[in-house]
Parts: structure tokens; C-alpha cells; sequence
């Protein structure tokens, strides 16, 4: 397998170890995102409510077609009157010849001797089929019977209306009768009977009556086949006046405008296509750039980069998903919703899981990218999406609860009521129910976005392995089971972790990294010794040393253990990654001095005769500026229990030869310390020890 491994180009080599790969994965899928984002843009024309009053002039914005329902209307009213009058035969006229019939045939049997294999049985039903033919036989005039045949809607039931027709009654003339023998024939092999059936109804003359029904069904089937038509509207061309009264064909203008307005842009065209992903990659490699060059972190790390993409492509989602149902709603509810605010949650999101730099950084291109995309007033929107969002980067910064979000979306809500007053202001006006309908849209957004907010912190924590400051504080909780044991079982442990905790915060802050995950993780980066409490000093509350039962090497590997127990502990709890970090990296691969200079002092001074190794912590060495605080704070404590005298000079003394030697041993050339970072670190851990540290003067005794 490692042979295969190095035959592979240097370049697929690099990619794998350093992850280049899924970085320029997820960085594809924001591109991708992004210019399908910008590219399917809405198209906004304003629609009105019908029998409303316009509040301002509309032109057409492009050459359209629209359906003319009046035109389209007349169209097919003249069309149908193609349809004249259409007539049948009388049913009672049909019924009494049928009647008539069957006593024929009952008193006069000559029928037997001219039909001589026919039965009574057969003329009955001949009789009854051929009363059932005349029932469904319709009459019209020529030109309705040619209109059905160019339409292709003529069936064998009509007939021209016979030229005898006096307006109630006709005698059908041979050619009909003739035509009903040949399509009776054809359903059944009884010529003779049939002639002779048709010959006693052709005898009469028929009553005809108007079929009302059928001639509204023929004519609504010819309305049918009219196409639509369609009028011309030109570009320019005034669609609505101010204050006029809207009606259904003016709706019907701006639908086709807007369908037209899409139908131009030719989304599926190659050069609109090219044009938004250069537009997208334009946008994104400005962003690598700047994160490149100010947030190494943010594009090293993959979970972080993957949470930087989801925030941003979740708020993509929304404002699209939004514009979609606002853009198809018939109820105003556009004209209403005006300024919808979306750059709040990417902000607040952004802020609170990575730092407020990067927020505000795409909090601008964010404002710019939807206010560009979105079917908006863009300057508007750009405005009041910029200025709601620096100000939730402002409030967020110091967000500890949960509940705090509602605080900082509220302080976002007060911002937005002078915008509007301004935007009034601009038309003149002082009031108007605009401000209204704007300022109730605008809380509404923002209090979803505090339930969305809210809700989805956890999950995205969980997902990209991110501690935000509210999960922090969640962990500080002194009824925490871990920390409770440890304030019990081992008191000294947990009053050195405090300390610990309060000296490492205050460096942290000094060089701006994470102060409060400091604090918090050191509480648990010594629960390892919850399991042997007693084998450590500050555990034994000056009583019986146990270590003098051991000799050094069982000693090291017991003190050595409490990080490998301290982070199955950590495991069992559910504690996060980074403190899970913190634990194994506090001591990096450090010697345990004490028990090394025992042991070769029971090896006479010879130092090759012991194994080191045995010595040492497992590791890794710090990684984070934050571990690596942790270890020079935690390293500096511990001895400084040991100092006679405690002033200043002694404590920078100690100080600076416990930094230095591990300095030496390499313990911190993984970490992201600058040498002007550790001095600053130095110092603040000298002052805040000093201020731990300081001596009373003694009380004078009763």
C-alpha cells in the first residue's frame, strides 16, 4: 500500500495529505450555489389587486402579447353563430308511428306471405331499432352541417334539413331513408324486413322540434376551436394610469409582461450562463483571497470552511425560497413585505460560530449579492440588509445564552425604525401606513430568524465540531457531574483548574484568542485525576505521601495517566472535541521531571541507563494558541505553589525558565504563537499570578 502511495504524482499526494481536495470541494458547491443563485433571478412587476386604485403610472417594460379576452370573446360568439337552428323528430310522433306499426302488423298478415322466413318476433325489434335510430336523428341547414365539417365535429346522426320543411313539419325525402336502410343493413343481416319496416314509417310526415340542448353543445364544441388572441403591446406603452381603477384585463397585461420579461432573458442560453458563474467565481475568489490572507484558520480547517458554506448557502435557500412564495402571492403580501431582511441570520450565525471579522465580511457581499439577485427595491434592500446586519455582528459579539439572541434580534428591529423614517422622508412624507406594514414585516423576520437562530446553533455545533461562547458557558455550570465530583473527590485539583482557568483567560485575551474557552476547558483538563486523586500533591492536603510506596517509574506512569483517563472520561461525558484537545495536549509529550531525576538518581547518575520514554507524556504537543496558553498556565501554577518568596521578580524568574525550557524541548512549534504573542502571554501570566499570589498582612492576634 505505501508503495502505491509513493509511485502517485507529488501533486495527488499533496492534495490528499493537506486536504486540498474537499477544500476545493466545498468551495465548488458555494460557487455552484451562488451562481445558480444569481443566474434564476425572479422577475418583479408590480401586480395590483383587481378593482384597486393604481398608486403609480405602469408602462410596459418589453414587447408583449397578451390575451385578448374581449377580442378572443367576439371571436367565438361570431364563430358560433355558425350554428343555426338545429331540429329532431318529434318523440311522440316516433313512439305513436311505432305503436302504429305493431297493430299493422297484428291486423293485416300479409306481411307473412311477402317476409316468408321472418317472424313477428324479428319486424318487433327491427321496429324498436329503428325507432331508437330516429330518436337520435338531427336536422340542420347547410351551412351549420359545412361549419361541423371543416371543424372535423359532423357525425352520421345530422342530416340536411329536408327542403319541405314548413317550420313544423317535413316529409323526409328518399335520399334519407335510403341512407337509414344502408347504416341499419350494415349493424344487421335483415335487409327485406328492415325495407319493409322503413317503408311503413316513410309514409307520414314528421313533426320536427327544436333541440335546444344540442345546438348550445355544438356551439360551445366550435367556441372551442377558436384559437386565443393574442394583441401586440409595445415597450413604452401604457398599461395603467395613477389612481385608476384596476380591472381584470389590466391583470392580465402585467402576467403577460412578466412571462414575457422571463421568456427574454434566455436563462438556458450558453453566454447568460457563463455570464452568472464568472459573476459567482468573481465573488468567491475575492472571498478566498481575503481568507487566504486574514483567516488561515477559516480555510485550513475543514469543518470550519464546511460551516462557513452552509451558513452562507442556508441563507441562499431562504431569501430564494422567500422571493419565490412573495413573487406568486396573489394577497399583497409583496407590497407589504418590502424589505425583507435575510443578512441578520447569516450574521448572527457567522458571529456567534466563527468570528465577527469574518461576518461582517460577508454580511457586505451578502447585502450586495441579494439585493442584486433578489426581485427587490435593490438600493433599499441593500441598505437596510448592510446596516441591520453590522449591528447583529455588534450585539452578537458578546453572546453568552441563547435567550441573548432574542435581545440582539430585538436591538436589530429598534435599528430599523429610523431607516424607514428616512425612506419616508425622501417622498416628503412624515407618516404613512408603509412604515407600518414595514416595521411588522420587518419583527416578523426577525423573529423567525431568532427561532432559526436558536434552533440551529446546536445542530451546527454538533455537525462541524464548533464551540461557541453559549455552549461554553453552558459547560461553566458548577452542577456539571464532572465538575461537581472533582470539587469533591478532588478539591485541590479543582481549585487549581480555577486558578488555572483565571490565568489562562486573561493571557488569551491579551493576544485576542479565545479567553472564555481558556477558562472553561481548563476546569476539565485535569478530571484524569478523579480516578487516583490521592496521587496528587495537591490532593494530599499535607498528609501521607503515597508516592514513597513507588518507585519512580510506577509513579511517572500513574501521574502519566491521568490524560489518557482524563480523555476516556471526557468520551464517556460527551464532552466536545476541543476540550477533549485541551486534555491530551496540555502536557504535550513533556517529561515528568521529578520522578526522571529519581530515577536516575537511583541509577547513580546514569542518565543513558533510563529509558525516557517511560518518562513522557504520550501527547501531541499543542496545537492551538489556546492549548499552548493553557500549558504555560497550568505548568506555571503548579510550581509556583512551590516558591518561598512570592513578589514579582521571583514569579518572572520562574516564569520565564519554565516557558523557556519547554521552549527548548519543542513544545510549542506546532502551535500558532508569535514570538511577540509569547511575550504578551509571559507577562499577563506574571501579573495575574502576582495578583493570585499576593500576600496579606497579618492580622494582629486578640
Amino acid at each position: 500500500m505505501n508503495d502505491e502511495s509513493k509511485e502517485k504524482p507529488k501533486w495527488q499526494r499533496h492534495l490528499k495529505e493537506s486536504g486540498l481536495g474537499k477544500r476545493f470541494l466545498v468551495g465548488g458547491i458555494i460557487l455552484l450555489c451562488l451562481a445558480a443563485f444569481i443566474h434564476f433571478k425572479e422577475v418583479r412587476v408590480e401586480m395590483l389587486e383587481l378593482d384597486s386604485h393604481a398608486k403609480n403610472y405602469i408602462v410596459a417594460q418589453v414587447d408583449f402579447e397578451f390575451p385578448d379576452e374581449e377580442g378572443t370573446v367576439i371571436l367565438r360568439q361570431e364563430s358560433a353563430r355558425d350554428i343555426g337552428t338545429i331540429y329532431r323528430i318529434d318523440p311522440d310522433a316516433i313512439d305513436k308511428r311505432r305503436f302504429q306499426f305493431e297493430n299493422f302488423l297484428i291486423h293485416n298478415q300479409r306481411w307473412r306471405s311477402l317476409l316468408s322466413k321472418t317472424t313477428f318476433e324479428d319486424l318487433y325489434q327491427g321496429a324498436d331499432e329503428v325507432k331508437n335510430v330516429l330518436q337520435k336523428i338531427r336536422f340542420a341547414d347547410a351551412r351549420t352541417l359545412n361549419r361541423l365539417e371543416s371543424l372535423n365535429l359532423l357525425t352520421p346522426e345530422y342530416y340536411l334539413l329536408p327542403s319541405s320543411f314548413n317550420g313544423n313539419s317535413a316529409v323526409l325525402p328518399e335520399g334519407f331513408w335510403e341512407g337509414l336502410q344502408k347504416s341499419l343493413t350494415k349493424k344487421k343481416a335483415q335487409g327485406p324486413e328492415i325495407t319493409y319496416i322503413l317503408n311503413y314509417f316513410q309514409e307520414v310526415e314528421w313533426s320536427l322540434d327544436k333541440d335546444a340542448s344540442a345546438q348550445r353543445s355544438l356551439r360551445r364544441l366550435v367556441e372551442a376551436t377558436v384559437p386565443e388572441r393574442m394583441k401586440q403591446i409595445r415597450a413604452g406603452s401604457q398599461i395603467i394610469e395613477h389612481g385608476e381603477k384596476v380591472s381584470q384585463k389590466q391583470i392580465a397585461l402585467l402576467q403577460a409582461m412578466k412571462k414575457a420579461i422571463a421568456e427574454k432573458r434566455k436563462l438556458w442560453a450558453p453566454l447568460p450562463l457563463l455570464s452568472s458563474l464568472i459573476f459567482a467565481s468573481i465573488i468567491v475568489l475575492i472571498g478566498g483571497y481575503y481568507f487566504r490572507r486574514s483567516h488561515k484558520d477559516l480555510i485550513n480547517n475543514i469543518y470550519k470552511l464546511s460551516l462557513y458554506a452552509t451558513i452562507i448557502i442556508l441563507t441562499l435557500i431562504i431569501a430564494k425560497l422567500t422571493e419565490f412564495f412573495l413573487i406568486r402571492d396573489m394577497s399583497g403580501l409583496l407590497e407589504m413585505i418590502r424589505y425583507p431582511l435575510f443578512v441578520p441570520f447569516a450574521a448572527i450565525l457567522l458571529c456567534v460560530l466563527l468570528n465577527a471579522e469574518i461576518a461582517l465580511f460577508s454580511t457586505c457581499f451578502l447585502a450586495v449579492i441579494l439585493g442584486l439577485a433578489l426581485a427587490v427595491d435593490h438600493t433599499r434592500f441593500i441598505a437596510i440588509n448592510l446596516i441591520t446586519g453590522v449591528i447583529a455582528i455588534q450585539a452578537s459579539r458578546n453572546l453568552r445564552k441563547r435567550k441573548e439572541v432574542f435581545v440582539v434580534c430585538g436591538k436589530v428591529w429598534l435599528s430599523c425604525i429610523p431607516i424607514f423614517f428616512v425612506y419616508n422622508f425622501v417622498q416628503n412624507t412624515f407618516w404613512s401606513v408603509s412604515v407600518v406594514s414595514d416595521l411588522v414585516s420587518t419583527f416578523s423576520f426577525l423573529m423567525l430568524t431568532s427561532i432559526l437562530v436558536v434552533g440551529l446553533l446546536p445542530i451546527l455545533e454538533s455537525i462541524f465540531h464548533v464551540m461557541t461562547d453559549i455552549t461554553l458557558m453552558e459547560y461553566m455550570d458548577p452542577n456539571n457531574e464532572l465538575l461537581r465530583r472533582l470539587s469533591v473527590e478532588a478539591p485541590g485539583t479543582y481549585q487549581h483548574c480555577l486558578v488555572v482557568g483565571s490565568i489562562s483567560e486573561a493571557a488569551a485575551q491579551a493576544i485576542g484568542a479565545n479567553g472564555l474557552f481558556c477558562r472553561v476547558s481548563t476546569l476539565y483538563h485535569d478530571i484524569g485525576k478523579l480516578f487516583n486523586p490521592q496521587y496528587f500533591t495537591e490532593n494530599q492536603m499535607g498528609g501521607f505521601n503515597i508516592h514513597q510506596l513507588l518507585d519512580p517509574k510506577e509513579s511517572a506512569q500513574v501521574i502519566i495517566a491521568h490524560v489518557a483517563e482524563g480523555e476516556a472520561l471526557a468520551k464517556k461525558h460527551g464532552l466536545p472535541q476541543s476540550f477533549l484537545d485541551v486534555i491530551r495536549e496540555h502536557h504535550g509529550n513533556t517529561l515528568v521531571y521529578y520522578f526522571f531525576c529519581k530515577q536516575v538518581e537511583q541509577a547513580e547518575g546514569n542518565i543513558e541507563g533510563v529509558d525516557e520514554s517511560l518518562f513522557r507524556y504520550p501527547g501531541p504537543k499543542p496545537r492551538s494558541k489556546e492549548s499552548a496558553i493553557i500549558m504555560m498556565a497550568d505548568t506555571v501554577e503548579a510550581a509556583s505553589r512551590s516558591l518561598e518568596e512570592i513578589n514579582e521578580e521571583t514569579i518572572t524568574e520562574l516564569v520565564n525558565r519554565l516557558i523557556g525550557e519547554k521552549q527548548k524541548d519543542g513544545q510549542f512549534d506546532e502551535c500558532q504563537l508569535t514570538f511577540e504573542e509569547f511575550q504578551t502571554v509571559k507577562k499577563t501570566i506574571i501579573k495575574t499570578l502576582a495578583v493570585a499570589r499576593h500576600l496579606r498582612i497579618p492580622y494582629p492576634q486578640r
